[in-house]
């Protein structure tokens, strides 16, 4: 089985699309991440839903889980929406990591090792520079279980 076998069409965001409709996106959608592209439609990273969450969530409640536990929902959702106008550029890491990039002949395994390499919930699958699609971890357990 090879990446071609399993990729399936994926939203993308720009660089600066605001990171609150990435999040709404992926919560719609039930998806893990978003594939983010550069303004020629290269992709440049992968932006993680636990990153999103890491700029909702203040540092002081990621750092002390009982000062989480505190705070009643109707301010933990102010934290969301003081997401406001930061852009998903902002929400990617400072220094880029691998990108989770690969072709359509990729093996299950290779797909595999370059998700836990990465830490990405899912790939990209490129030809010649053209985004097919992604291959999401799910549908690559599904196979491997």
């Amino acid at each position: 089985m090879r990446a071609r076998d399993l990729l399936v069409p994926f939203p993308t965001v720009g660089l600066d699309s605001p990171v609150a409709e990435a999040a709404r996106l992926m919560a719609e959608r039930e998806l893990p991440g978003l594939i983010v592209l550069d303004e020629r439609g290269t992709p440049v990273s992968i932006l993680p839903g636990t990153q999103v969450l890491r700029l909702a969530v203040p540092r002081y409640c990621q750092d002390d889980p009982a000062l989480a536990r505190v705070i009643d929902e109707a301010h933990a959702d102010a934290f969301v929406r003081a997401l406001g106008e930061r852009t998903v550029r902002q929400a990617l890491p400072e220094r880029p990591r691998e990108l989770p990039v690969t072709d359509p002949d990729a093996t299950l395994l290779e797909i595999g090792a370059l998700m836990a390499r990465t830490r990405s919930p899912l790939v990209a699958v490129l030809d010649g520079g053209r985004l097919l699609g992604a291959v999401t971890l799910s549908a690559l357990l599904k196979r491997l279980a």
